[in-house]
């Protein structure tokens, strides 16, 4: 077993409005943080990189108040969830099935699944690998690799992080923020990682993204593409408009190849992440597509 580090817990002090209970999950020795809320109709909530549940917080309270529950994890490697510190470690299997173990553990089943950034790999690959588990889907500002050629935005990214051994997280959300973050959310963003060595996730993560042909994961990745471009079942297709990494034309394709998309809705004024500069009003579309699916 590869070494594992863990945040501190005092580290996640005072989050600002992220007033959730942690639980803990034990997967093969690592501790999975995630929270559940709520009674009503589950929502699965997948963060990407390099951010956590937090990310989450403004679309959980509308989810909540709209009658749902809500359950968001942190993937190993992130937030408060145990972080192994072997780079090979990161590996798409390796992630879907930590999360798919945690899911068998709650007993979800005909959730609907939230998916952003690598939460789309990962939790679109659950929903067509596990019937039954999700019977909706929310697609938001996600790619899923399958030989195409990626997006300027996101090449620049992937080489700087080539080119940045030590992410200077707080620096780059508040690049892509498109909107004027507080620093105590921006703090609240940094806190997973008080060292470089507890960052190893979040340096890895853009780099297995797979490229060519043969590399870990694109077999995978072209599976679940074939498998939603028959999935029939209602998926709405949410896009921020300012995101460099999967503009909206990304999210046209979205609804262009899954039979059971609804269109593409846009998020106006949201950049990549726009569960934080557009939370509310992320949280009320979904609602409203939930309650009319």
């Amino acid at each position: 077993m590869t070494d594992v580090l863990r945040t501190p817990d005092d580290a996640f002090e005072d989050l600002p409005d992220f007033p959730f209970t942690p639980r803990w999950f034990d997967w093969n020795g690592i501790r999975l943080h995630h929270v559940v809320e709520g009674d009503g109709p589950p929502v699965v909530l997948f963060h990407g990189e390099p951010t956590w549940s937090f990310l989450y917080r403004k679309v959980a309270a509308e989810l909540l108040d709209a009658g749902y529950s809500v359950i968001a994890a942190d993937s190993p490697g992130f937030g408060r969830s145990d972080k192994p510190t072997d780079p090979d470690f990161y590996t798409y299997d390796r992630h879907t099935d930590a999360l798919a173990s945690l899911l068998d553990h709650l007993g979800v089943t005909g959730a609907v699944a939230v998916v952003q950034d690598w939460g789309g790999p990962i939790g679109l690959r659950i929903a067509v690998e596990r019937p039954g588990v999700f019977d909706r889907l929310v697609v938001m500002n996600t790619g899923i690799a399958t030989g195409a050629p990626v997006t300027p935005g996101f090449a620049a990214w992937r080489q700087f992080v080539e080119e940045t051994p030590d992410l200077p997280i707080g620096r780059i959300l508040r690049g892509a923020a498109a909107t004027d973050w507080p620093d105590e959310v921006l703090a609240a963003y940094e806190a997973p990682f008080p060292t470089p060595d507890h960052k190893v996730g979040a340096h890895r993560f853009p780099l297995i993204v797979p490229l060519a042909e043969g590399d870990p994961g694109m077999a995978a990745m072209r599976r679940v593409m074939a498998a939603l471009e028959a999935w029939e079942r209602p998926t709405q297709v949410l896009f921020g408009t300012l995101d460099p990494i999967f503009p909206v034309r990304v999210g046209e394709r979205w609804a262009e190849r899954i039979p059971g998309a609804t269109g593409l809705e846009t998020v106006e004024g949201a950049g990549h992440f726009l569960q934080e500069d557009r939370g509310h009003e992320v949280g009320r579309a979904i609602a409203a597509f939930l309650d009319r699916t």
